[in-house]
């Protein structure tokens, strides 16, 4: 699944444009590497989000096409931040 669509299913970043442009600006790594919009995560990655001066480390536990609101936090758990 692509990076910029796993932000928006798991509900870390609301909308998938926002994604893009956050992965654009190169403050968004999967396993330390930057991360492009279409760059595939796999479960295990490890994805690190710079939002402003705070970084925040999460693990992907799932990869889930369809998603709500209640179910959104099973699919990565954070490890850092």
């Amino acid at each position: 699944m692509r990076i910029d669509k796993f932000l928006k299913n798991s509900r870390i970043i609301k909308r998938r444009t926002v994604a893009k442009i956050a992965c654009e600006n190169e403050r968004v790594k999967i396993n330390s590497i930057i991360a492009k919009p279409g760059t595939e995560v796999k479960i295990g990655d490890i994805v690190e989000i710079q939002f402003g001066d705070k970084i925040v480390k999460f693990e992907v536990l799932s990869l889930k096409e369809n998603t709500n609101k209640s179910n959104a936090d099973e699919l990565f758990r954070v490890v850092e931040g």
